[in-house]
């Protein structure tokens, strides 16, 4: 009698692993399960700026053969506004299923933040999916502007202290930081004109109306018919449009990186196995020479990275525009 209790103890913990292993086999066939179910109806892509820009363009050059590749339709819907933060609450208030997804600029999290009062936080409230590209910011002239290069702009600004004009896409807009970044680094000054988008500012810029800005990549064909003076790149790389073309870097400002990362979140708590399937799609259609080739012309570059890698970019990049927001005590508008 005295070995039955060894027995039934090694027979409870026999019991206890077999059930733990039960449930953690239907804990992985439901994760399985739900994964190989999704989707099961359309997907909607809500992008934070208006039809027309790079955010609006890379959406839905994606969302063709994203809706093939999962075998739903993509919807794609703008919600303009408050520098991507309207279509970023709108996501991050949606269901964490995977059928609500985001399309926005890097300064949704790496701008955003250090401007304004938010009624979300896009660290806490929504998880990078997929990047889907790294835009550029090219530095133009007005083509009446009697400079032929940066260190030329530098030095007319520095012996005309506040005759320069610049204009940007708005107030805590990438092409914003990006001049303020060129004044802090070169110690030049220029008076800051900010627009209702970079459309209007390219226009004035070609009108000769201000001396200079930062294009983000929608005045190229401009800049290649002379319409417009392209000094530089505000990138560490140079343009594969423009191979010609310095980088800031290169024209004595050290370590000048204006680049942002534009891609997808979805709502926090979406399931990984669905974060990994529309990760691994994206992933495939950015490697396709076809779209490879648009976002070049866009004058960005596909940047297929991991969530966790485009995760890590924006928290790089929040480090490094958050302290030239600080520097410069930017606001918003």
């Amino acid at each position: 009698m005295h070995h039955a209790t060894p027995v039934s103890s090694a027979r409870r913990r026999h019991l206890a692993a077999t059930a733990a292993l039960t449930t953690l086999l239907a804990l992985g066939s439901t994760g399985a399960a739900l994964a190989q179910a999704y989707p099961d109806k359309p997907i909607k892509v809500i992008v934070g700026f208006p039809p027309g820009g790079a955010a609006d363009q890379i959406a839905r050059l994606v969302s063709t053969p994203l809706a093939t590749a999962l075998g739903q339709p993509v919807v794609v819907e703008n919600r303009a506004g408050a520098n991507g933060n309207i279509a970023g609450d709108a996501v991050a208030k949606s269901p964490a299923d995977g059928y609500t997804v985001l399309m926005s600029s890097g300064g949704m999290v790496s701008v955003n933040p250090h401007l304004s009062r938010m009624t979300f936080d896009p660290v806490k409230d929504l998880t990078p999916v997929a990047s889907a590209a790294r835009v550029l910011v090219y530095l133009m002239a007005r083509p009446t502007l009697e400079v032929k290069n940066v260190q030329e702009l530098v030095a007319f600004a520095k012996a005309n202290p506040g005759k320069l004009t610049y204009g940007s896409a708005g107030s805590g807009s990438s092409p914003h930081l990006a001049g303020e970044m060129l004044k802090a680094q070169s110690g030049m000054f220029a008076v800051h004109v900010p627009y209702r988008g970079a459309a209007p500012a390219l226009a004035d810029l070609m009108g000769g109306q201000i001396d200079y800005y930062f294009d983000p990549g929608i005045g190229l064909a401009h800049a290649k018919a002379g319409r417009t003076k392209l000094l530089a790149v505000g990138s560490l790389k140079r343009s594969p449009l423009f191979p010609d073309v310095p980088t800031l870097d290169e024209a004595g400002l050290k370590g000048f990186d204006a680049d942002s990362i534009f891609g997808f979140y979805a709502p926090a708590g979406t399931p990984p196995a669905v974060v990994t399937r529309l990760n691994t799609e994206i992933n495939k259609i950015l490697a396709t020479a076809s779209v490879k080739e648009r976002i070049t012309a866009l004058g960005g570059e596909a940047l297929p990275l991991t969530p966790a890698e485009f995760g890590k970019r924006g928290m790089d990049d929040s480090q490094r525009f958050g302290a030239i927001i600080r520097d410069r005590k930017i606001t918003a508008d």
